[in-house]
């Protein structure tokens, strides 16, 4: 009993001199792998045997091992988990003795650990014992091949015992260092979410930082259609095992990701298939596996407008502080979140509006209350033939061509909302002198606190309405024109007859053959009405068939040139010989012919009437030129359509309803011809028709 007693003393005194030196150099030390490495030193020169010290990193993936030989040569390694083979000595409550030849070492006899014992070890693990500040942090202390007279199982379990608070403290630092560095993480991708509006760049700058934190196979955002509660996930940060799947939906209320949408709260599942929650669905799908997960709401001022979840811990299990790095994360991802969206909104609403005021046939302009011009669109600077740069900024009443009291009192009678400030017409002088006449219409435009900010002024160009009406009263002149000169030859030639005028046979024949000529003249007249008619009714649109142009134009020209003739006009023409077939029908075409060349002859007063046909790059090229007294420039846009007559035509007096070149135009683009006019007033114009060769010809 005294021999066991004098042991343990010189034992007891020995470790106190241990003690004394891991003291010395362990004060002031927080760093854990310098407590580790000083530990393996000291232990070893004190032990006289080779000490093992290993230490894992946050996910157990690897172990930092220090082998410190009796003469203090250290040498640091790294294994990975398998390479270490040191879960016998984790799974232990106390320091045990292995045996290299004893189970189940003798499964793990390949691994680094056991290559360099010879017979047995003394470990346990650290810290000891076990205590909740660790956290993820686990170690050993091992003695290989020990000899008896320096440590036993229990004066190594008083050394880790001792070990504990320095390691624990070198814990605590980790801890505080790693807090320090994901509080600076959240605090550079706050700063980030909150600065940009674009969500590609928040979910880029999420993807990379907190992967590599969490140390995650997949960072996943949903967002919430406000419609249906449903969660939409975001295909960019589902990770590769999603990236040919199309969009995830979940519906409401399904799933891990609905739950914590409709019930606002997190959730940590480290074993997702136990949770009745999971939907599996998506990974049937894809064939990813999700083994864990963090999912969080995404919140703006208490509404969920999505869910952010971290899915699969590459190692380890989520834990309480993986939860507050992504609630840290949540509440400025949910603000850009929204942000973006909010700026989208915006932005494609007033793409909408910009496109509206853009694609707008009527001019608009848009006043401030103090009279200045704020905005204006394309279809007013081009009604004013004016640039935005002389509008924008000034103030209405000092722009010239707006220079009108009249404007100026309606404008203000909008801001006063009076009701006489509906609409208004006037003429409108454009720089080049030009009168424009226009209906104004104007609307306030008020803010969220119902004050008016601005007018809102709409021009519609009212030429087209004053032309349609003047080519109505042309029209209706010309009508009553054209019919009362035929009508009062019959009349007379009637009453003629009736009176007995026509003494001999001849002569009542001759008064008989004006009656039928003029008589003829009128029905022509209601026979262009009534084609007219039945043209706009689409009655006239036949199948094409093959003219052939040559027998065609040899029956119909010989008339015209006479009409030529006896106006005292040159008739030329050049028909190519053997022209191909175009499609159409013959009715349609003598109608053309007679139109164009019939307006050569009757709005020339002398020179040359040319008509030249010929094959023109797989068409049949028509032209018919005159030396007459031309068209317009201004009147050219508008020659083609219905009842439109030129002034000029108008005020020389010569007939007409403004029908031929409409008809023309339409006959032309049934059979997918094209005609196009060139004119210069006071010396002539032509006019040229492409018909396509008949498709069978080639």
């Amino acid at each position: 009993m005294m021999m066991s007693e004098t042991k343990n003393q010189v034992t007891n005194g020995s470790l106190l001199s241990l003690w004394t030196m891991l003291i010395e150099e362990l004060e002031g030390v927080f760093d854990t792998h310098f407590v580790c490495a000083t530990i393996a030193s000291e232990v070893a020169a004190f032990s006289g045997s080779t000490t093992v010290v290993g230490a894992s990193n946050i996910q157990r993936d690897y172990y930092d091992v220090w082998i410190c030989q009796p003469d203090r040569t250290l040498t640091q390694v790294r294994w990975r988990e398998e390479e270490a083979s040191f879960s016998p000595i984790m799974t232990s409550a106390k320091a045990i003795r292995l045996e290299k030849l004893s189970r189940p070492v003798t499964e793990l006899i390949n691994s680094e650990m056991w290559l360099i014992v010879q017979e047995e070890i003394l470990a346990i693990s650290l810290p000891f014992p076990r205590t909740d500040i660790h956290g993820d942090f686990s170690g050993i202390l091992s003695i290989v091949d020990p000899s008896d007279n320096k440590f036993g199982e229990a004066e190594l379990e008083h050394l880790a015992r001792g070990l504990t608070v320095y390691l624990d403290r070198a814990m605590l630092r980790r801890q505080v260092d790693q807090q320090e560095v994901q509080f600076t993480v959240v605090s550079d991708i706050s700063h980030i979410l909150t600065s940009s509006l674009s969500l590609e760049h928040v979910f880029q700058e999420l993807t990379g930082t907190i992967r590599r934190i969490l140390q995650v196979e997949s960072l996943s955002v949903g967002l919430m259609e406000a419609s249906t509660g449903d969660i939409i996930f975001i295909e960019s940060l589902m990770g590769a095992p999603s990236a040919n799947l199309p969009g995830i939906r979940v519906k409401s209320g399904q799933g891990i990701a609905g739950w914590v949408a409709k019930h606002g709260e997190p959730v940590i599942v480290n074993d997702v298939y136990a949770d009745h929650r999971f939907n599996p669905d998506p990974d049937h799908r894809s064939g990813f596996r999700t083994r864990s997960m963090i999912c969080i709401p995404l919140q703006v001022e208490q509404s969920t407008i999505g869910i952010l979840q971290a899915i699969n811990r590459r190692y380890g299990q989520f834990t309480s502080r993986d939860l507050s790095l992504l609630q840290a994360i949540g509440p400025p991802l949910a603000a850009a979140m929204e942000n973006s969206i909010l700026h989208t909104d915006v932005l494609s609403e007033k793409r909408r509006v910009e496109t509206i005021l853009t694609s707008m046939f009527d001019g608009l302009l848009a006043v401030s209350t103090d009279g200045y011009i704020t905005s204006v669109n394309d279809a007013f600077l081009a009604l004013l033939m004016t640039d935005e740069a002389q509008l924008l900024g000034e103030r209405i009443d000092s722009i010239a061509i707006l220079k009108n009291e009249s404007i100026a009192g309606f404008v203000n009678g909008i801001f006063q909302q009076t009701e006489n400030a509906a609409q208004m017409a006037l003429d409108l002088q454009r720089p080049d002198g030009e009168i424009i006449p226009v209906l104004i219409s104007g609307a306030p435009i008020f803010d969220k606190n119902d004050q008016v900010t601005e007018a809102i002024l709409t021009f519609s160009d009212l030429s087209q309405i004053r032309e349609v009406e003047r080519m109505r009263d042309d029209l209706f002149q010309a009508i009553a024109h054209e019919l009362r000169t035929p009508l009062a030859t019959i009349l007379m030639y009637a009453r003629l007859l009736l009176e007995g005028k026509a003494q001999d046979e001849e002569k009542a024949s001759r008064f008989l053959r004006v009656i039928e000529r003029e008589s003829d003249r009128l029905q022509y007249m209601v026979y262009r009405m009534m084609q007219l008619a039945k043209q706009e009714a689409r009655e006239l649109h036949r199948s094409p068939e093959p003219i052939f142009l040559n027998p065609l134009l040899d029956e119909i020209l010989p008339q015209l040139a006479d009409q030529a003739i006896q106006k005292g006009l040159y008739f030329r023409q050049n028909i190519e010989k053997d022209l191909p077939p175009i499609n159409g029908d013959e009715e349609r075409f003598e109608e053309i012919i007679g139109n164009l060349v019939g307006n050569a002859i009757k709005f020339s007063q002398s020179g040359t009437i040319k008509l030249e046909v010929a094959r023109m790059n797989g068409n049949i090229k028509i032209e018919v030129s005159d030396q007459g007294i031309g068209i317009p420039k201004k009147a050219l846009p508008y020659l083609f359509k219905r009842f439109y007559r030129a002034q000029s035509a108008v005020d020389r007096g010569i007939a007409g309803t403004g029908l031929g070149l409409y008809m023309v135009k339409q006959s032309v683009e049934q059979y997918n011809g094209t005609i196009s006019v060139s004119s210069q007033e006071g010396e002539g114009t032509t006019f040229t028709v492409l018909f396509p060769v008949h498709d069978d010809y080639f």
